[in-house]
């Protein structure tokens, strides 16, 4: 099990927050190149790979499964084992806090015949995988412990996969993208019905390896498709940068007056802009410079400079797109004048942290007008924040980040009581943003308490 030394830190007002960056490589993407690397034949090259520990820990996996994946200079080379050609690991598969590397093996492991352990730190632990154990247990994936449904899992895939026809009851890519993985390895056609988009990087890189994969609108929904028993070939893929990276500083440009930055080759997907939609709905100053083509996803420059903002209702049909974006959303949320209110937020609950309940405590310990109405969160902004609360975090990194945004244009600073698990997403964040003008003092809880105490 995991043990972090926590690294209190707290963010103080900054100066106008100017220059050019470009964030760390796409989470959701590097995962897959990875993983659609170890199940093709012949090498994969991977340049711009984000090298955060839940990525690492999925290179990890793929190594200990018979598919070496290595830095080699400026890139990551997977050496791919083709159609059934991964093999029985030597120890437990450790995933440490990511639970897209975890839920994309189950869907991996799921076609081979293999039993395999894995396990995760405390916090991925917590959360429950019933909802991709279901699905794979009906295309023949077994649970030797029935009925344990949290980490750690003992799990036995088979070569004789079932296809299958599967609902998503709630929205989720990483279901999806398990059951379309296990489906390479079924014999005929296994179908995904989704009644909300959801991420499709999947299905893109999927067909990039060479899979076949088709999407089709039915009664309004979509009905995605994987035929099982193709080859996947080696590709050389450029991973964009992760836009729920860049929505950290993006958010700060907005809040924090005078600002004007460039981040460069960010990933556009339309699945994963929901947030920067939001922003722009809310009177936010965010333009897309350069759109391009690469790899099979859209990318682009982010021109942003600070705003006025207005509260604005998010709908419920938007979560899917930004659902890892909510909390720097309710964070700066309350720079902007009236209600913002978020629907549809019932999957917080089961991230990392009860992200739900972490933001609303955190809004509400820095002055800020905040209430949870069952999966709706609704934040009401005054143009300004008080600050000076120190945030508990829940081994959260998003909700970490999300708090040291808003902390550089709050009146006192906002502290959080550990940043230690930033490094799982986004190992980057304090250098950037303090090269873009950020203001970051430690140990927080001292920062905190001394402003409490000026007059």
């Amino acid at each position: 099990m995991h043990s972090f030394q926590p690294k209190p830190l707290a963010a103080r007002r900054a100066s106008a927050l100017s220059g050019r960056v470009r964030v760390p490589g796409d989470k959701s993407i590097s995962h897959r190149a990875l993983i659609f690397g170890a199940l093709a034949t012949g090498t994969t090259r991977v340049r711009g790979l984000l090298e955060a520990e839940d990525v690492i820990n999925t290179a990890k996996a793929v190594t200990a499964l018979g598919a070496p994946a290595a830095q080699v200079g400026a890139e990551w080379h997977v050496k791919g084992r083709g159609p059934g050609g991964l093999t029985q690991p030597l120890a437990a598969l450790d995933f440490g806090n990511s639970g897209t590397g975890m839920r994309l093996m189950m869907g991996v492991i799921a076609g081979h015949p293999m039993t395999v352990t894995m396990t995760g730190d405390a916090s991925l632990s917590k959360r429950p995988m019933r909802r991709v154990l279901g699905p794979l247990k009906q295309m023949g994936f077994q649970v030797i412990d029935e009925g344990k449904e949290t980490l750690p899992l003992t799990l036995r895939g088979t070569g004789d996969l079932m296809p299958i026809i599967y609902t998503l009851p709630v929205p989720s890519a990483q279901v999806k993208s398990a059951i379309l993985i296990a489906g390479l390895h079924a014999a005929g056609e296994t179908t995904v019905i989704e009644a909300e988009a959801t991420r499709d990087h999947t299905e893109r890189m999927l067909r990039f390896f060479g899979a076949e994969v088709s999407a089709r609108q039915h009664d309004g929904k979509t009905h995605i498709t994987v035929r099982g028993g193709g080859e996947l070939t080696g590709r050389n893929i450029v991973v964009p940068g992760d836009p729920s990276s860049a929505a950290f500083l993006v958010a700060a440009a907005l809040i924090v007056p005078g600002s004007d930055i460039t981040i460069e080759g960010v990933l556009v997907n339309t699945t994963r802009i929901g947030l920067y939609t939001t922003l722009r709905e809310m009177g936010g100053a965010i333009e897309f410079l350069n759109t391009r083509e690469d790899g099979g996803e859209t990318i682009a420059d982010l021109r942003v400079r600070s705003s006025d903002l207005t509260g604005v209702h998010v709908p419920a049909g938007r979560a899917p797109s930004m659902i890892d974006e909510y909390p720097v959303l309710a964070a700066i949320a309350g720079f902007a004048r009236g209600d913002t209110r978020m629907d549809g937020l019932a999957e917080l609950k089961v991230k990392e942290s009860d992200r739900l309940a972490a933001t609303a405590d955190g809004l509400l310990a820095n002055g800020v007008s905040a209430r949870v109405e069952g999966d709706s969160l609704i934040v009401t902004g005054t143009g300004s924040v008080k600050g000076g609360g120190l945030v508990a975090t829940h081994l959260d990194h998003r909700i970490a980040m999300a708090f040291l945004t808003a902390g550089l244009a709050s009146e006192l600073p906002i502290g959080v009581d550990d940043t230690s698990m930033v490094a799982t997403s986004f190992p980057e964040f304090r250098g950037l943003m303090e090269q873009l003008g950020a203001a970051y003092q430690e140990p927080a809880s001292a920062v905190i308490s001394s402003e409490h105490k000026q007059p």
